[in-house]
């Protein structure tokens, strides 16, 4: 729904986006754009956002550097802010730390639609002399970045753009829907191919966010590692095929709702599997933490391969702390094309349970890691003393009094 939000930037009339979670990255976003002069006020009562961006301005460098925080999606404002206002400022992006996730195929994308890239010392000012053209471009991976990017920057470029290799989540398809409503004209073919027509003018949008699917995989390994029962409102089940099939193989249930899907643990024993992670529609890299401390209670070997950000399993040495028997590999265990292999990365795990878990201090490493922590800490024996908290909070709405609300003893202290 971020994506969404900077969106707004492209149209000339308000837009109004319901169902907005209360996460970090929605106030992130906010405040980015309202230091651009766009007006976003929300609803006390619904929690409904109306973006209205006809005063929309440019910023300095050092306001957006103190809005931006740790988010990487300042990023996406360029493609909207030289439609909008003629130029844009990157500062020095921040973001989970998993990967190297340069940010070169978006200045590559921006570059071909004929905006001039000037690298600074405090960030990147980009700006489009002759504006924005249409462009034939192709990815070396299915970024879902960089396929924003092009989305973001092309509905308003004069001509066609054609794009190869794009990735096809369904946050991508649902950031089309929210742009073929503002009047952009855009076709998905087949073979990752999408196609943008370009248009001069673009209106707002009313739209409901999408439930975010990497909160409800979060939520049903917490069930399986709890040994618990949990109902998650909203989840889809299309949108989580592919992870309900794994979720299925390792002995987990669940029922699906017209109103969202129950997970459980049935009883018995956790089943180990071998998983390897991929662009949609293989198995999300975001899924992969949470289950990993699911499979540290199946009983035998689970081999877990990374394929998509290649320091993910930095995770992983507080589990170990906590009595997990996890050994990491540079090899990649696995048949799926990979591009970390020969490159030293331990993008490969080996996992062996059930292990008895133990509770530790734990320093919160990134967005799902942590979450992947706190619901080690919830199957430990003992209390876990967590830090660096807010980087959940970044992708997960209340979440502490959601894990109280679950029964978790959970206590929040200051310092």
């Amino acid at each position: 729904m971020p994506k969404a939000m900077v969106a707004a930037l492209l149209g000339d009339s308000p837009s109004l986006l319901r169902n907005v979670p209360e996460i970090r990255d929605v106030e992130i976003v906010t405040s980015l754009l309202q230091i651009h002069g766009v007006s976003v006020q929300k609803d006390p009562d619904s929690g409904d956002l109306t973006l209205d961006p006809v005063g929309a301005k440019r910023a300095t460098s050092k306001e957006i550097d103190t809005h931006a925080g740790d988010s990487r999606i300042p990023i996406l404002f360029c493609g909207p802010l030289i439609h909008s206002i003629g130029e844009a400022f990157i500062p020095d992006l921040g973001g989970c730390r998993i990967g190297d996730r340069p940010i070169d195929f978006h200045l590559n994308v921006l570059r071909a639609f004929g905006a001039v890239v000037d690298k600074r010392v405090d960030g990147i000012a980009i700006t489009a002399p002759h504006g924005l053209k249409g462009a034939k471009l192709e990815l070396p991976f299915p970024s879902v970045g960089a396929t924003e990017q092009v989305l973001l920057s092309a509905v308003r470029a004069e001509g066609i753009t054609e794009l190869k290799n794009a990735a096809v989540e369904p946050e991508i398809m649902d950031l089309i829907a929210v742009l073929q409503k503002m009047g952009a004209i855009i076709q998905v073919q087949t073979d990752r191919v999408i196609r943008i027509e370009g248009v001069p003018q673009l209106s707002g949008y009313n739209h409901r966010a999408l439930a975010d699917r990497n909160e409800g995989a979060s939520w049903a390994s917490a069930a399986l590692v709890t040994r618990g029962d949990i109902f998650v409102e909203g989840a889809n089940q299309f949108d989580l095929t592919s992870f309900l099939n794994t979720y299925r193989k390792i002995g987990g249930a669940f029922e699906v709702h017209d109103d969202g899907i129950r997970f459980y643990h049935p009883g018995g024993e956790l089943k180990p599997l071998v998983l390897e992670t991929d662009v949609h529609p293989g198995f999300m890299t975001d899924w992969q933490q949470p289950l990993v401390v699911a499979l540290t209670q199946a009983k035998g070997v689970s081999i877990v391969h990374e394929t998509v950000y290649e320091n993910r399993f930095g995770f992983t040495k507080a589990l170990v702390d906590m009595g997990a028997t996890i050994q990491l590999h540079r090899e990649c265990l696995g048949s799926v094309p990979c591009r970390f292999g020969q490159r030293n990365f331990l993008h490969s795990a080996v996992i062996t349970g059930p292990s008895e878990l133990s509770g530790r201090d734990i320093d919160v490493p990134d967005l799902r890691g942590g979450f992947s922590h706190l619901i080690a800490a919830l199957a430990a024996d003992g209390v876990s003393n967590v830090t660096g908290i807010e980087l959940i909070n970044r992708g997960y709405e209340r979440f502490l009094e959601k894990l109280q609300g679950l029964g978790a003893d959970v206590e929040l202290t200051e310092g």
